[in-house]
């Protein structure tokens, strides 16, 4: 905190590291893997919206990079990730699509944003 702002990330390397690892996973969205199109499939996503994923992911990405520069932008973007993933874990737990992919990738990767926040911003 700085002025009673919220400030930049404390170790921006982590937030560097969760925006390339959320670019990653938006670019391979754009042509699904079959663990991707399974994941999805299976929490009964809309083929027809899958689109706007990418897109949520990308705004992400951008938010994070910002808020290397800009106080109070990395910490909204990371809260949204924490948020997005948040919503995916309850899709999985509301669909029973339980399986491998819950655990590691949506658990992961919930586990992951929420420790940069709690880390990079408190």
């Amino acid at each position: 905190m700085t002025n009673g702002f919220i400030d930049t990330p404390h170790w921006p390397w982590l937030t560097v590291a969760l925006a390339v690892v959320l670019l990653g996973d938006a670019l391979m969205s754009l042509r699904p893997p079959a663990f991707i199109r399974d994941c999805l499939d299976g929490v009964r996503f809309p083929r027809d919206w899958w689109w706007t994923l990418v897109v949520i992911k990308l705004v992400a990405v951008g938010g994070l990079i910002a808020g290397l520069y800009y106080p109070g932008v990395g910490v909204a973007a990371n809260a949204g990730v924490v948020a997005y993933f948040v919503c995916a874990a309850v899709a999985h737990i509301r669909a029973g699509f339980l399986g491998s992919t819950f655990w590691v990738n949506c658990l992961g990767m919930l586990g992951f944003s929420a420790v940069v926040l709690i880390v990079s911003y408190v």
